[in-house]
């Protein structure tokens, strides 16, 4: 049986326990670059020494790849990014269609580099810059090649709902944001402007090639 307690104790008492539970639920969640680095440690670790096997079997790098994605990018914002001009005006089957068409040309293409680029090492840079506002961030990150050329990635996040989710990714100079908006808009007006067509046939062409090439976009 429970000894007898001052009500005044029994007050204290329900307040730190209280407090106690709103800490437990309210543990801050990662930052911008603790999130991104924890993302990529657990990818390169399920994929290091089996680059091989996912060359044989890249079914099963896309399922690895594409859990990857799902905790760390906004895909919704992303694809509503892409369509720009043309997001208003889709209808939420049309939005709904091209995310998820989106999302899988994203993996196939994430997957595919994975496999073909011949890569050393992926690393997080230990100096970021500081965040300009509150709810908006970038992660700087280094592709370093076989050979020891090194290809620069910038990450760009934006708090949502508590959590930091990828919004963009700037690949040695290459904006892939500003690039598939640029081809959905060509894609809408070689189409006539025909949503269902876009989505239909919707397949990015960034090359690996491309990528090393770099650019300014």
């Amino acid at each position: 049986m429970m000894p007898f307690l001052p009500a005044s104790f029994r007050l204290v008492l329900a307040l730190c326990l209280a407090l106690a539970a709103l800490s437990a639920q309210a543990a801050p969640e990662p930052g911008p670059e603790e999130m991104i680095r924890d993302s990529i440690d657990d990818l390169m670790g399920q994929i290091e020494g089996r680059r091989d096997y996912f060359a044989d079997n890249v079914d099963e790098l896309k399922g690895v790849v594409d859990d990857s994605l799902d905790d760390i990018a906004d895909f919704r914002y992303i694809g509503a990014s892409v369509m720009g001009r043309y997001f208003q005006n889709a209808t939420p089957q049309q939005r709904s269609r091209f995310i998820n068409t989106f999302r899988q040309t994203l993996i196939d293409t994430y997957t595919k580099g994975l496999v073909t680029f011949d890569y050393r090492e992926l690393r997080v840079l230990d100096s970021q810059q500081r965040q300009r506002h509150e709810d908006q961030a970038s992660v700087a990150m280094e592709v370093v090649a076989i050979d020891g050329t090194v290809y620069p990635v910038s990450y760009s996040l934006r708090l949502s709902d508590g959590q930091w989710k990828v919004v963009n990714v700037i690949v040695n100079g290459i904006n892939l944001g500003l690039t598939f908006r640029n081809q959905f808009d060509q894609a809408m007006r070689d189409h006539g402007r025909d949503y269902d067509a876009v989505i239909e046939s919707w397949a990015p062409d960034i090359a690996v090639e491309e990528l090393e090439e770099g650019g300014s976009a």
